[in-house]
């Protein structure tokens, strides 16, 4: 049996600038860390005493004979990359819901990927799995997906992830003190506004419209450096990193109109006047959870004023995707 673990993810600046359609002509980059609630996988081979070759156990539960049988894309997808014919057993867990802007989607696919190669007796390196998990969804599923969510939840951490050519990735952990990071982590607070939507659904109109927003995207993608460049000052001061999360916010608004409603953006206010810096949804757009940039003494004003909606508190992770247990298993 294996059992596998995958963080899911924060993005705070450049998204947008990590789809193929972007980033092979212009480059991209985002920085983002990976936080300390998971994706769990248990895979195993199944023994032979049933009627169909591959359970899956995920929201839904499939009982097939054959791989093309499997509804869910992923599952079938990775289990035709990795050429796995011997009948699989595969359930998922999470500690935070589907389609909420995390990077639930990749982390189910790396997570996935990492428990099937570990099936197999292969070991395979961070890059190899982020590379393995874009080409099964992009080009495989055929999904309108970036690509940072993939290499955050391999690689895990807090990164600078840039983007040039055809699927190239470069990773750069964030290289400042422990304080500066735990300060920053005290700053922010994760809400979930309780809508669920499919990234691949929204990002297909802002991939369309990707010619008309160049001046957006490059801004966007120059916001990374100059977050860094914040972090990196000797001041304890952050308050300049929020106001950017505000100014992305503004210009990530404008690349498509699906992005956030009039809910979201009621939220959003209440948030802004009750102490938030800053802040934006996180994802695709359209729901799911939004992030707010808080000085710690108006974290409870903002709790109040956003009292209806679940506050989930997190902390940053920095192993990535690991095997958590590799147990051998007797075969017939």
């Amino acid at each position: 049996m294996i059992i596998t673990r995958t963080p899911f993810r924060i993005s705070f600046f450049g998204g947008g600038t990590d789809y193929p359609a972007w980033y092979e002509e212009n480059g991209g980059a985002v920085l983002s860390t990976t936080i300390n609630k998971y994706c769990h996988i248990m895979c195993r081979y199944l023994p032979p005493f049933f009627e169909y070759n591959y359970l899956l156990r995920y929201s839904s539960r499939e009982e097939v004979k054959n791989v093309s049988e499997i509804i869910h894309p992923s599952a079938r997808e990775c289990l035709r990359h990795l050429d796995v014919r011997k009948g699989v057993e595969i359930t998922h867990t999470g500690d935070i819901p589907a389609r909420s802007g995390i990077g639930s989607s990749s982390a189910f696919t790396v997570g996935l990927l990492q428990a099937l190669y570990a099936l197999k007796g292969r070991m395979v390196t961070k890059r190899n799995l982020a590379r393995d998990a874009i080409h099964v969804e992009q080009n495989l599923i055929k999904e309108n997906v970036g690509s940072q969510d993939q290499v955050a939840t391999a690689f895990g951490g807090f990164n600078k992830i840039e983007f040039s050519g055809a699927n190239e990735f470069y990773v750069s952990p964030v290289t400042i003190h422990e304080e500066k990071l735990d300060l920053l982590q005290s700053h922010l607070m994760l809400f979930f506004t309780g809508f669920s939507r499919y990234a691949s659904d929204i990002a297909v109109e802002q991939i369309k419209q990707t010619h008309r927003h160049k001046t957006e995207l490059r801004t966007m993608a120059e916001m990374v450096d100059e977050a860094i460049k914040i972090l990196d000052r000797g001041s304890d001061d952050l308050s300049d990193f929020g106001k950017l999360l505000n100014e992305s916010w503004g210009l990530k608004k404008k690349l498509n109109g699906l992005i956030s409603n009039d809910k979201i953006d009621e939220v959003y206010d209440i948030a802004m006047k009750s102490g938030a810096l800053g802040g934006k949804l996180l994802g695709a757009g359209g729901g799911g959870f939004i992030l707010f940039f808080v000085p710690p003494e108006d974290h409870q004003r903002v709790r109040k004023s956003l009292k209806d909606m679940l506050y989930v508190p997190f902390g940053f992770e920095k192993l990535g995707t690991q095997v958590i247990l590799y147990s051998t298993q007797d075969f017939y």
